[in-house]
């Protein structure tokens, strides 16, 4: 029998990281903020830092969704990335994020970011999954967010079973970028495998730069409807980073984007998918403001069928309509 958290008194379930963003967090010249990967990388150190609070052992990101990117971070931005356990399971922790910035002249904090990530605890000694304390609502905000993982369960396995269907490997005309390197050891965790921050990282360089070549504009991530992770990654292991376009609208252009990894000894043809995303980016001018998306028109069979499929996902989130994580801020045009 677990723990529930009326019984766990010693153990917050809460998390907030402050820090100034760097120069160096900002991904390109010229662009009007940090990029989205880092972004991602901050949330899932802050969440990985609350699973593990809350359950006491070493944590691996199983799901990372609903990120809405609704405004840029400036590089001198004095940030704060706040976590907190919304709900749990036998050995899950589902942790809402959201991810604040300010002018330190000011000292005026706004939401810049907010997102969902599912962490499973794992014992160190035998890699099995853990059971973690039960996370039980002390107030009437916690159960709000409580309500709020719960109506996203069902679409979360409505959008994994539209996933499973498709292929991605049959002739396509639609822009692509694959990218290979290795796993360095500076991507390692605290478990000995490649930090899921850093792998969302690779996920938006990648889908930024297949966008970028697709639209000759510099463009940014607006939203991110799930990035699940299979399986881990080791440090040394050969990476490969495919960035697709399934289906542009009037402003956005929706990505795919795998990562595989295997053994760098056996090749490519030994790579197994660890990661899939699926990322909108647009288009912006230098004052930040959104730009028409070149238009793609799919024309071989699996090009159309991915195409229906950016729009069944797009059905889906209507359909189930989830309780928003927090109050709703206007996000980046996307349409």
């Amino acid at each position: 029998m677990s723990e529930t958290h009326s019984e766990n008194n010693t153990r917050s379930p809460e998390v907030t990281l402050r820090f100034m963003a760097a120069p160096t967090d900002v991904l390109m010249a010229g662009s009007h903020g940090v990029g989205g990967g880092r972004v991602l990388e901050w949330i899932d150190k802050a969440a990985y830092a609350c699973a593990t609070q809350w359950s006491g052992t070493y944590c691996v990101t199983a799901y990372v969704g609903h990120i809405h990117f609704t405004r840029p971070i400036p590089s001198g931005h004095m940030v704060e990335v706040r976590s907190r356990v919304a709900m749990t399971g036998r050995s899950s922790m589902h942790i809402v994020n959201e991810v604040l910035s300010a002018d330190p002249r000011d000292g005026r904090y706004t939401r810049a970011c907010d997102c969902l990530v599912i962490f499973v605890a794992k014992d160190t000694a035998t890699g099995r999954a853990q059971a973690v304390p039960t996370f039980v609502p002390k107030d009437e905000e916690e159960q709000r967010v409580l309500e709020s993982a719960q109506s996203r369960i069902l679409l979360r396995k409505a959008i994994e079973a539209e996933m499973e269907k498709q292929t991605y490997d049959g002739p396509s005309e639609a822009p692509r970028l694959i990218t290979r390197f290795l796993a360095k050891p500076t991507d390692v965790n605290w478990g000995g495998k490649v930090h899921g921050g850093t792998a969302m990282e690779w996920i938006d360089e990648a889908g930024a730069a297949c966008t970028m070549e697709w639209s000759s504009n510099h463009t940014v991530a607006v939203y991110a409807g799930g990035i699940r992770f299979y399986q881990p990654i080791q440090i040394g292991d050969l990476i490969e980073v495919d960035a697709r376009l399934m289906r542009t609208d009037k402003r956005s252009m929706q990505m795919s984007i795998h990562v595989r990894a295997g053994d760098a000894h056996r090749g490519r043809a030994e790579l197994e998918t660890a990661i899939h995303a699926t990322v909108t980016y647009i288009g912006i001018d230098i004052d930040g403001e959104p730009l028409p998306a070149p238009q793609f028109v799919p024309r071989t069979p699996e090009d159309i069928q991915l195409a229906e499929h950016a729009n069944i996902l797009r059905e889906l989130r209507a359909e189930y309509s989830p309780m928003p994580l927090f109050p709703r801020l206007v996000p980046m045009q996307i349409d």
